[in-house]
């Protein structure tokens, strides 16, 4: 990565605010916004469409591999397409946010999107988010913050986030299921996600979005 190249790596675990946040950050920087998650939903959401078995890693990899995927920024939001189908709602879903790990945990997969991921930084300043922006995909980026949140907190906000979209919700389940989701990101043993040395913590559980964007944004022009 190009030493000159400007990037703002945000991770932190499932349901911190991270895309929304990130989006807003990029925009009052002018940068561009690169949503690592969309990627791993958008691989699983394919594997899924062409029933390949989540258990077969070399298959997971080859489909990961084949992937023509595309995103757009436009003054609706983000769209996703998968191999040119519109596929924005479609990765949301609770099915889908369920089966991620098994391709976040597989190191080709993981290989092929942080590539994908490198070259989008290299081409323009960028704010990026996942949860390992800052350790693995970008670790010579100048503003790296980790972006927290009790777990109380983050099944609160993807519970509001479901429910804004017309699905259903189940508070326990869904609270479980973030718990699950982060004890396998924490542990798995290609690029676990913990905070870089060099990263910021913020804790955003106390916090309003426009609290969060504005310190975020802060921090990002203070040390670019």
């Amino acid at each position: 990565m190009s030493e000159a190249t400007q990037i703002v790596a945000i991770d932190g675990p499932a349901g911190a605010g991270k895309s929304t946040v990130a989006r807003r950050v990029a925009e009052q920087l002018g940068f561009a916004f690169l949503d690592t998650g969309a990627m791993y939903r958008a691989a699983t959401w394919r594997a899924l469409r062409h029933a390949v078995d989540l258990d077969d890693p070399q298959a997971l990899a080859a489909s990961t591999e084949a992937m023509d995927l595309a995103m757009e920024e436009t003054p609706d939001g983000q769209r996703v397409l998968v191999d040119g189908e519109d596929v924005t709602q479609a990765i949301r879903t609770p099915e889908t946010t369920r089966l991620i790990f098994k391709l976040d945990q597989n190191s080709a997969v993981r290989r092929t999107l942080v590539e994908l991921q490198r070259r989008f930084g290299e081409r323009q300043p960028t704010v990026a988010e996942g949860r390992d922006i800052g350790t693995v995909v970008f670790p010579r980026a100048k503003c790296k913050i980790f972006l927290d949140a009790s777990l109380e907190c983050r099944t609160r906000r993807r519970a509001e986030q479901l429910m804004r979209a017309g699905l259903p919700v189940d508070l326990e389940k869904l609270r479980d299921e973030i718990h699950e989701r982060d004890e396998k990101s924490r542990n798995r043993t290609d690029s676990p996600l913990r905070p870089a040395e060099d990263a910021v913590p913020v804790d955003s559980s106390g916090m309003t979005v426009d609290e969060v964007v504005a310190e975020l944004a802060r921090l990002a022009r203070e040390r670019l």
